[in-house]
């Protein structure tokens, strides 16, 4: 298994629509940087976030999650109270290849501020919209760009196809276009 690079990357993206919208390059110009790196594309998180709130009251259970533990906000950037969560989505569309493993981290601007950016695996054969943990851990308010980049993939190729893709056991996170909450 080898890391794939910058124009490996483009390639896939490009010939197998493997990222949608694309950006061939890093970009800067006073925003969070975004796009493709050295070994690896910087992703965009969207305008759509969901903050974790005790306002309601809710439990949080991983296998009966309950919508009121969050508030949606829609807007240029997000607050996320002290020590607290928040989900959101990447503005890129991924299509993973059935012989590619993606591995997400955060970026470096937002680690040094606290601000820690969760993603699991995108397994091959894996589509749709990633949603992002944000975490932050400090004792003050956080302020996250929407629209700026937020985490890094790396994209792993594997000597050979796996057998079963994510798309082949129909996952249950198969095409998610919104931000998307614990499904059992």
């Amino acid at each position: 298994m080898s890391i794939l690079a910058d124009h490996q990357i483009r390639d896939l993206a490009q010939g197998q629509n493997m990222i949608e919208p694309f950006v061939e390059s890093q970009k800067r110009d006073g925003m969070i940087s975004y796009g493709v790196s050295s070994y690896g594309y910087d992703a965009r998180v969207a305008d759509e976030w969901m903050v974790f709130t005790n306002v309601n009251n809710a439990l949080v259970d991983p296998k009966n999650f309950s919508p009121k533990a969050f508030v949606e906000h829609k807007g240029d950037h997000c607050i996320i109270p002290p020590n607290s969560f928040a989900l959101a989505r990447t503005v890129e569309y991924f299509k993973i290849p059935s012989d590619v493993m993606v591995i997400c981290l955060g970026k470096s601007t937002y680690a040094r501020c606290g601000i820690i950016v969760n993603v699991t695996p995108l397994e091959p054969g894996w589509e749709g919209h990633v949603t992002l943990e944000f975490s932050n851990t400090t004792p003050l308010p956080a302020k996250i760009y929407s629209n700026e980049g937020a985490c890094q993939f790396l994209f792993y190729k594997g000597s050979e196809p796996c057998e079963v893709s994510y798309a082949d056991r129909s996952g249950k996170y198969m095409g998610q276009r919104n931000v998307t909450l614990p499904r059992l």
